[in-house]
């Protein structure tokens, strides 16, 4: 967890601030997940923070929900164009893609359970970028 919140911060993710008059917050929660290592034994534990989204209401929180992706017939096309000329073939993964998208609208969220900052306990976080869960995150 501890990492996970290094992260964010160094990423610019979010501001504390106080909750602005006829604003709401949308809570967050952990997720925990256990990796494995190619022997099928625990490796380590992971924990990720994430907004509830589904809390989100449709023309309050958000406008639109869209996520870039490439149509089937297109990667086709081109894996087929590149099998003709020889052309090498490539993947990549933008890690952690979502959490670099800048938002448009405001979005303020709960402190996470375990990292409220002491003496600001009644304030939010006023999200820069996004979080895995909110709705608008593939967009952003």
């Amino acid at each position: 967890m501890v990492a996970e919140i290094e992260a964010i911060k160094k990423n610019k993710t979010w501001e504390l601030t106080d909750l602005p008059k006829g604003q709401k917050t949308i809570g967050v929660k952990w997720v925990y997940k256990t990796k494995l290592n190619e022997k099928g034994e625990i490796d380590k534990f992971k924990a990720r923070l994430v907004v509830k989204g589904y809390k989100q209401e449709h023309g309050v929180d958000y406008e639109e929900v869209f996520a870039p992706v490439a149509r089937q017939d297109t990667i086709r096309l081109v894996v087929s164009l590149a099998a003709q000329n020889s052309w090498p073939v490539f993947q990549l993964d933008v890690k952690s893609a979502f959490l670099n998208g800048e938002l448009v609208e405001q979005v303020y969220i709960e402190q996470p359970p375990g990292y409220v900052v002491k003496g600001s306990e009644h304030k939010v976080y006023k999200l820069k970028k996004a979080l895995y869960g909110l709705k608008q995150a593939p967009r952003a």
